[in-house]
């Protein structure tokens, strides 16, 4: 560390706090860290803005049920509601796709140019693309609820998973992000999903490829990886980690998008708190995965794995 500046003029009372200031800034400063602060350059992603554009696709994917309420209006009354929200939800998603791109750039390039003219066209296609998805994704998620509310009895109707379930809100959080990672945006997938891990316990990284439907009971403590493939029909409970094997210390990372985590295919049901780890594994069509198995080898289609057992490659 470099010696440190003067704290004080002669006399005057010296704040406790100084000397941890000049430490702090010594830190800063340091060009061995300087991925660790971003000061006085472009603009970041912010993680408030994040929340709130996850916040506006939920009030047009369910209004009513999400967002402002949704006053009586007719027709013609609806519709400039729903343009408005979607030309409000574009402003919004833009500006956060752009300096995500803009930062991913900068930090390849070692540059630090407060405007990038090729970004801003970039994210113009990526939000311009993830629009046109909004229609999908609500048939998406409907397919989702329904399957929710027919594989829970505990549910007295879909309006009740809507407004309570966990599971659904990540479920939701998730087919926004995905939808997003799929058309070339960064770091911003990530963040919405890290938002519904901190509300839900739920943790599912927006590159997984999960089918439709898709149904997670309880939901505290899953976990879902980014490289899974998930078929339809798919129940999960909570505590379920569908994981990568540890890469040894020392070893070479592996590549990127390199399979890491299982394949569940059509109609599992995996009870709570098994673990399935490693990119060969494959469960079946149809298994059922009891609570607390360890699953790192295929299991065949039809399998029922009971809670006790412990696979090995």
């Amino acid at each position: 560390m470099s010696e440190r500046r003067p704290l004080r003029v002669q006399g005057e009372a010296r704040d406790p706090l100084a000397g941890v200031a000049e430490d702090l800034l010594d830190a800063y400063l340091d060009p061995k860290a300087h991925e660790m602060q971003h000061i006085g350059s472009y603009e970041l992603p912010s993680d408030a803005q994040v929340e709130r554009v996850v916040e506006m696709c939920r009030a047009l994917l369910f209004p009513g049920y999400a967002g402002p309420d949704v006053a009586r209006a007719d027709e013609k009354q609806l519709r400039e509601l729903v343009l408005g929200r979607l030309q409000e939800l574009r402003t919004a998603l833009h500006r956060q796709v752009y300096r995500a791109l803009h930062h991913k750039r900068q930090q390849a390039l070692g540059r630090n140019d407060l405007e990038c003219a090729d970004c801003t066209r970039k994210a113009d296609d990526v939000t311009e693309r993830f629009m046109a998805h909004l229609p999908e994704l609500r048939a998406q998620l409907s397919a989702d609820l329904h399957a929710a509310y027919a594989s829970d009895p505990a549910a007295s109707g879909v309006d009740e998973i809507l407004l309570t379930y966990p599971g659904n809100y990540a479920i939701t959080v998730y087919r926004i992000a995905h939808a997003l990672c799929r058309e070339g945006a960064v770091v911003i997938p990530r963040m919405m999903t890290e938002l519904a891990h901190r509300r839900t316990g739920i943790d599912i990284h927006p590159g997984a490829e999960i089918g439709v439907p898709f149904f997670i009971d309880h939901g505290t403590g899953v976990v879902i990886g980014e490289t899974t493939l998930i078929g339809k029909g798919v129940r999960i409970y909570q505590g379920v980690t569908l994981g990568a094997l540890t890469v040894p210390q020392g070893a070479t990372r592996p590549e990127p998008g390199k399979r890491r985590h299982p394949t569940i295919e059509d109609d599992v049901v995996i009870y709570a708190n098994a673990t399935i780890l490693g990119g060969d594994t494959v469960i079946g069509r149809g298994a059922v995965i009891g609570g607390n198995a360890f699953i790192t080898s295929s299991v065949a289609a039809g399998t029922k794995i009971s809670g006790s057992s412990r696979t090995q490659k």
